[in-house]
């Protein structure tokens, strides 16, 4: 089974690495897709390290059997090509099931969507968490 993760990216922690060995356990195959500059910027702020960097320090991960840049214009476009079996999303991805479903459904893309159920239970496992505690220092 061919599975599709999906994030950002700009902070690599636990949380990431979590959620992509979590990931991987759900087939044979891990295909990741590291979210352009653009597309950061629209959904949660400008990134500080570029997309090609990004892509490289995922790719190198070994959980991640490929890593790929998105589309800049339609999230869908990459995750269509790549064809998964299944698709899965972090805890706290932004995304709604039922609604990625009908997106599915709509463009002909036939991968379940499995939302991985945890990071850690205490720690440094998001983005934000890491930033906050950062700027308090």
């Amino acid at each position: 089974m061919l599975v599709v993760a999906t994030g950002v990216f700009e902070i690599l922690h636990p949380g990431h690495i979590r959620y992509l060995e979590r990931s991987r356990e759900l087939g044979d195959r891990l295909v990741v897709i590291v979210a352009r500059d653009k597309t950061a910027q629209k959904r949660k702020r400008r990134p500080v390290i570029d997309e090609k960097q990004r892509l490289h320090m995922v790719a190198s991960l070994k959980p991640v059997d490929e890593a790929v840049l998105g589309d800049p214009e339609d999230f869908f476009a990459t995750i269509k090509r790549i064809a998964p079996d299944i698709l899965s999303i972090g805890p706290d991805q932004d995304f709604d099931e039922e609604e990625l479903s009908g997106q599915f459904d709509e463009r002909g893309i036939g991968a379940k969507i499995v939302r991985i159920g945890d990071y850690w239970d205490s720690g440094l496992h998001s983005t934000k968490i890491i930033v906050d505690l950062i700027k308090k220092q």
